[in-house]
């Protein structure tokens, strides 16, 4: 009888504290409805490293070899940033300092290294990190050797310089991100990185990078003025409007597509969401928005969780994208995956969206992102010209 009274009060005990979960609950909090969702390759983890534009794009273009063969594959980030950060280096010395030399980069340059050297899978080079003893890439001591030593060549007063400084460089990159291997075997077939890339039915025609600004002509491809664009890959340029139109159209056609944006504004969070507040916004006296931006800073990211879906949001247009990117406040700070469209209780629509900061936040490295969080902080993108809406492709000549 005792025992039975002591599993009562256990009971009772519990029953009491799901009670008081419940009424803890957010009612706020997002109930999702996925409307498409896209296959995608594993959540991967670039830890301490400034390599979001090689995972994501990486992970793009895994997501279109698994769109087009049904074959999944992990390929090689350490691979990319051994083949970049060469080149980079170079375009520095060459231009005797006058441009940046940084971790970050462009979808631009993944593209550019699967067309010119190659790739190959995850584990014909080390495990990132293991080389010096860490569990993941941690780039500080890394680039703390590599940038004064890049620095040193390109403002060096000599008249003339070797090409000495690159065997040293490659030494530096081989020692913390492994030496590129010139030939491997994968699933019992030899390759090289060249054979390898071929060999994933990829067509590197297919591949083009969106954006929408208006200080270039509309319908025309021009470089984005960015650092991390170093190499001057150009994109096309669209009106706002079908910028989105050109996601939505790919996401529903199958396909998925490497973002490129803003994420330090107000309304990203570490949880998993994102969503287009503003400091900006007129004319809100009132208005919920009025209320939260009279808020600090610091209150605001704490009202985000409570406000979940109900969130204000402000409704970009083409002439704040401009504004914002004219004044340095739309920058490009993340590379993501877009690869679904979901909508919550409401019927506010978000963008599923792969991070490659393992599995964080609320939804285990996914993110949801608001289309119009989406459409106000986009610098960039590549997609697959074939995911583009006719009209449009007409426009564009492609």
């Amino acid at each position: 009888m005792k025992k039975l009274f002591l599993m009562a009060l256990v009971a009772l005990v519990a029953i009491g504290a799901n009670a008081q979960d419940k009424k803890k609950e957010n009612p706020n909090k997002p109930v999702f409805t996925v409307v498409k969702e896209n296959k995608i390759t594993s959540i991967k983890n670039q830890s301490r490293s400034g390599t979001c534009w090689d995972y994501s794009t990486l992970s793009y273009f895994e997501a279109e070899i698994l769109k087009k063969t049904g074959k999944t594959y992990d390929l090689c980030e350490s691979f990319v940033a051994n083949k970049t950060y060469m080149d980079r280096a170079v375009q520095v010395v060459r231009l005797h300092g006058d441009c940046q030399f940084a971790q970050g980069g462009s979808a631009y340059d993944v593209y550019y290294a699967l067309k010119n050297y190659g790739i190959c899978p995850e584990d014909a080079m080390p495990f990132p990190g293991s080389l010096y003893g860490d569990s993941l890439n941690n780039f500080n001591e890394f680039f703390s050797l590599m940038s004064p030593y890049v620095d040193a060549v390109a403002r060096n007063k000599g008249k003339k310089i070797s090409n000495q400084w690159k065997v040293g460089l490659q030494g530096i990159l081989d020692a913390y991100l492994g030496k590129c291997p010139e030939e491997f075997t994968y699933e019992g077939k030899k390759y090289t990185p060249k054979s390898f890339a071929a060999s994933l039915g990829l067509n590197m025609d297919d591949y083009v990078s969106i954006t929408s600004f208006t200080h270039r002509p509309f319908y025309t491809e021009f470089p984005v003025e960015v650092q991390d664009n170093w190499r001057n890959g150009l994109s096309w340029n669209v009106p706002m409007d079908e910028m989105m139109r050109i996601i939505d159209n790919a996401v529903m056609q199958g396909y998925t597509v490497a973002w490129g944006g803003d994420v330090s504004e107000q309304g990203f969070t570490r949880q998993g969401l994102a969503y287009a507040t503003d400091e900006k916004a007129q004319s809100l006296t009132g208005s919920d928005m009025a209320r939260w931006l009279k808020l600090s800073a610091t209150a605001k990211k704490g009202m985000l969780d409570s406000l979940g879906c109900k969130v204000p949001e402000i409704v970009p247009t083409q002439e704040m994208r401009q504004e914002r990117y004219d004044n340095w406040e739309l920058t490009d700070d993340h590379g993501m995956l877009i690869y679904g469209i979901a909508k919550d209780q409401n019927g506010r629509e978000y963008y599923m969206v792969k991070n490659s900061w393992g599995e964080a936040g609320e939804y285990k490295g996914i993110w949801y992102m608001t289309k119009a969080f989406i459409a106000a902080n986009t610098m960039d993108y590549m997609v697959n010209k074939n995911a583009i809406p006719k009209d449009i492709r007409k426009k564009l000549g492609i």
